[in-house]
């Protein structure tokens, strides 16, 4: 017998999602309001967010999924799973994986989303063994229909007509300089991953303490035309050229690639 329960996100627990469980991390407190923000946007126009509650109801285990146009895929007519997570640390609330929380999140969003009439559910996860596994999506049923470096974007279909996703196609061209002269930083930022809204917000900090050498443009892409425009949810680009941010770079280091960037 299963010591948790799945539930729909209740208001109580909105500013916890909105850390993604992690309200006990120093680090999350750099992500900014970005979360909240979009959660407030999506939440009237489809997102489904499901938590995982141990035995004691305590949240261990989040999934979130809303239409696939807000998201990084293209698709018709289906859910994208941004992320499902089960708190794995030692701090905070403690070590809940290995128990099936995310089998059963996944399962009951899944159903939830044939409920809504979509076609199928897309998700992303990584072609290495480490978070967001996408070996794992593929033990559910899910079957990988397009790659970019190390991020596979798979698919299970619920309806005979629906169509497979794909990645989006980079949009127009990222300047390298700004307007003034300045070589630009470019900070895109959906809002959904508190990671790379703190990448942003260390990246966007770093900017305007070096504002004599560099520009900022924030390109917010929580609409679906703005990612139609760039082809890109989140990232931060560095005289055009995209800055590896995962895991979170520390703001000492995102500062130096930056002053790296500027000096070319």
């Amino acid at each position: 017998m299963n010591s948790f329960r799945i539930i729909d996100l209740p208001e109580k627990y909105v500013p916890l999602y909105c850390v993604c469980l992690e309200d006990w991390s120093e680090e999350i407190k750099e992500a900014g309001n970005h979360k909240r923000e979009w959660y407030e946007k999506m939440k009237d126009i489809g997102l489904g967010v499901k938590l995982a509650l141990s035995g004691e109801d305590v949240p261990a285990g989040m999934i979130q999924y809303y239409p696939i146009q807000y998201s990084p895929a293209r698709g018709e007519n289906l859910y994208f799973i941004q992320c499902v997570w089960v708190h794995g640390y030692k701090k905070g609330r403690g070590n809940f994986q290995k128990k099936g929380m995310g089998s059963a999140l996944l399962e009951a969003a899944e159903q939830d989303i044939r409920e809504r009439g979509a076609g199928g559910a897309a998700a992303w996860g990584v072609s290495l063994p480490f978070w967001m596994r996408a070996a794992w999506f593929k033990k559910h049923g899910y079957v990988e229909t397009d790659r970019r470096k190390q991020a596979v974007l798979l698919w299970r279909r619920f309806k005979d007509d629906a169509q497979p996703p794909e990645w989006r196609k980079p949009g127009k061209e990222i300047p390298g300089n700004g307007p003034d002269g300045k070589v630009q930083v470019t900070g895109f930022v959906q809002g959904v991953c508190p990671a790379m809204n703190i990448v942003f917000e260390r990246s966007k900090r770093a900017a305007e303490e070096l504002k004599d050498k560099v520009t900022f443009l924030q390109v917010d892409t929580s609409e679906p035309e703005v990612l139609d425009e760039w082809g890109i949810a989140d990232g931060i680009y560095l005289a055009g050229k995209e800055m590896r941010t995962g895991p979170p770079p520390s703001y000492r280091k995102i500062k130096k690639r930056i002053i790296k960037a500027a000096g070319r």
